[in-house]
């Protein structure tokens, strides 16, 4: 401004001192209808310098006083942010120390006038929730929700895991859903869907989500299998509280064949059928698998089996003698399943075999009744004996 000024003034002393020393100043009239004005070139010029020097004065006058203002202003927003800068800090610390009163008091005081209010909210009503005061949290939520405007996933998981904590699973699941069509990959989704179905039983959902887990190393092995176990056990317990055995062989007709090869599912339907009394399809399940695949799991379930035709279990345990070799639990379960019809000689020649490899005091008491059936008391009498000693060994 100063050198506007000082150019002005420099026109001014060319416009006056001009005319004067050329002896010409000219002749300026303005008339109107009441009154005239005379005067000279010169000082019409003067006039309008003066008059424009004024409205510059005016102008930087009126300039200083509104940025005195905004100086004002800002200065109280910049105490706010920094007083909202100071209670975040303080209130990590007091999070740190699990003192949930002040965190949410601290983090909601001058939320707004933070850096991240949206994060203040979010942890204000996590603090909340965790003394229990679910409307404040619920307060705290809807702030952050209208801050948050278009970036909306950091509070609907906030409030999904709220819920969750609240125990209002269904609810949970609802959000849990709509957070997967939007961040299917996200870690914390997955952490917070692994728990909505678990508490659910949404199986499907459960074994929906596995893979991303996996690939994100949430889960280790021994825990993906855990799950997969329980969510194939879930849908089980489902087609079985459904339509009974029904259900469940329809179910298990429904499934991939990769599925129905899987040795694990195989034994736990085979499971299921015998709880459901129907041991004719428990039973066709176990041989089918035997002939896959040799499991001990499938060996074991054999006595469980009441289908009325052991022929063909005792033909699969023979053959799987012959394939494996004489093991200690084949010949105890062909034992046992020569015992369930009868046969007391070849029952007592099987525990026999089975004892030379391994003591068992099953076996010794399986043994000593089938004994007690040929009519062998002192001998039946003498594997109690060592059974009971096997016993006392083993539970001193």
């Amino acid at each position: 401004m100063l050198k506007v000024l000082l150019l002005f003034l420099l026109l001014l002393a060319g416009v006056v001192l001009g005319p004067l020393l050329a002896g010409h100043q000219g002749y300026v009239l303005i008339q109107t209808d009441s009154w005239n004005i005379e005067t000279s070139v010169t000082g019409l010029v003067i006039i309008l310098l003066i008059a424009l020097i004024v409205i510059l004065l005016l102008e930087w006058l009126l300039r200083r006083l509104f940025k005195t203002g905004t100086r004002t202003r800002g200065w109280f927003k910049g105490r706010k942010r920094s007083r909202a800068r100071k209670q975040t800090q303080i209130a990590l610390m007091k999070l740190a120390e699990g003192d949930y009163k002040q965190v949410e008091k601290l983090m909601s005081s001058h939320a707004d006038h933070a850096e991240q209010p949206v994060v203040n909210y979010l942890l204000a009503a996590e603090a909340a929730q965790q003394r229990g005061d679910e409307i404040r949290a619920n307060q705290h939520l809807e702030r952050a929700a209208e801050l948050a405007e278009n970036d909306r996933l950091p509070v609907e998981i906030t409030r999904v895991r709220i819920q969750l904590a609240r125990n209002e699973d269904h609810a949970a699941r609802h959000g849990i859903d709509k957070l997967l069509e939007v961040a299917p990959r996200h870690p914390e989704v997955l952490r917070l869907a692994e728990q909505a179905y678990l508490r659910t039983g949404a199986w499907s959902s459960l074994l929906d989500i596995l893979p991303a887990l996996e690939k994100n190393q949430q889960v280790d092995d021994s825990q993906l299998e855990v799950l997969q176990k329980q969510a194939w056990l879930g849908l089980m317990n489902q087609a079985m509280a459904d339509n009974g055995s029904e259900g469940l062989k329809q179910w298990w007709h429904n499934q991939r064949r990769k599925t129905r090869q899987d040795m694990t599912l195989q034994v736990a339907v085979a499971e299921h059928l015998i709880a459901c009394n129907d041991h004719h399809a428990a039973q066709e399940i176990v041989l089918d698998g035997l002939k896959r695949q040799y499991d001990e799991r499938l060996i074991l379930l054999m006595p469980k089996l009441k289908d009325g035709n052991p022929e063909q279990l005792e033909k699969a345990l023979r053959q799987q003698i012959k394939q494996h070799g004489a093991t200690p639990l084949l010949w105890s379960t062909l034992g046992q399943l020569l015992m369930q019809h009868g046969d007391w000689q070849q029952a007592s020649e099987a525990f026999r075999e089975a004892l030379k490899q391994r003591p068992d005091a099953y076996d010794y008491a399986w043994l000593a009744d089938m004994l007690d059936r040929l009519h062998k008391p002192e001998e039946a009498a003498q594997m109690r004996r060592d059974g009971l000693l096997l016993t006392l060994k083993n539970n001193p």
